[in-house]
């Protein structure tokens, strides 16, 4: 098999061009032509070279040598912050499910075994009256494989320092395999 590549003479620049395939009407110094094609080529890799060369082969030299602080050249010093410039924080709050807890906790079935009726004593330890709390339902079946989840939003107020239960308390339909519930509280609103 042969390509015809023997007979290819490369002479100088003109013959690499001959190889690319560039034609024109550009007459080197020795008489030998030279295609704009080719000219704009290799002025576009000794560009790239003389990058690389000034970049420093690729080294980075500003990571060896550590910036000066600008606090270094001015005599300041940064290191402790400014208070009086920071205004005061308001106190943070803590959220009124926080002051509540559920005291006891029971379950059982009603209407056929599909419902769960759910009684809590809830205690408010809070310094103020809430509403609106928000429980969740988690249950399970006897092995404690999880079932099912329920939701439920309790619109009775509660008041301050004191307890309330609330008895079968419908908080949806569950599995009619569920054996197990376990009830905690999401949110409350204050008064």
């Amino acid at each position: 098999m042969n390509a015809g590549l023997d007979r290819i003479e490369l002479t100088g620049l003109a013959g690499l061009a001959k190889l690319a395939g560039f034609r024109g009407s550009s007459v080197g110094p020795e008489g030998k032509t030279f295609t704009p094609g080719f000219v704009c080529v290799l002025a576009i890799l000794i560009a790239g070279l003389g990058a690389w060369v000034l970049s420093g082969n690729g080294s980075n030299t500003a990571e060896s040598e550590p910036a000066p602080s600008p606090s270094a050249d001015l005599g300041l010093d940064l290191s402790l912050p400014n208070q009086a410039a920071t205004p005061a924080d308001p106190p943070i709050e803590a959220a009124p499910v926080d002051g509540l807890r559920i005291a006891s906790q029971s379950w059982r079935r009603g209407g056929l075994g599909s419902k769960a009726l759910v009684t809590l004593t809830l205690r408010n330890g809070n310094d103020y009256a809430v509403k609106d709390i928000e429980i969740f339902c988690s249950f399970a079946r006897r092995d404690g494989s999880h079932l099912t989840d329920r939701k439920r939003i309790i619109p009775d107020i509660i008041a301050m320092k004191s307890r309330k239960t609330f008895a079968r308390l419908h908080v949806g339909f569950v599995n009619i395999s569920a054996n197990q519930a376990k009830c905690s509280l999401v949110t409350a609103s204050r008064i």
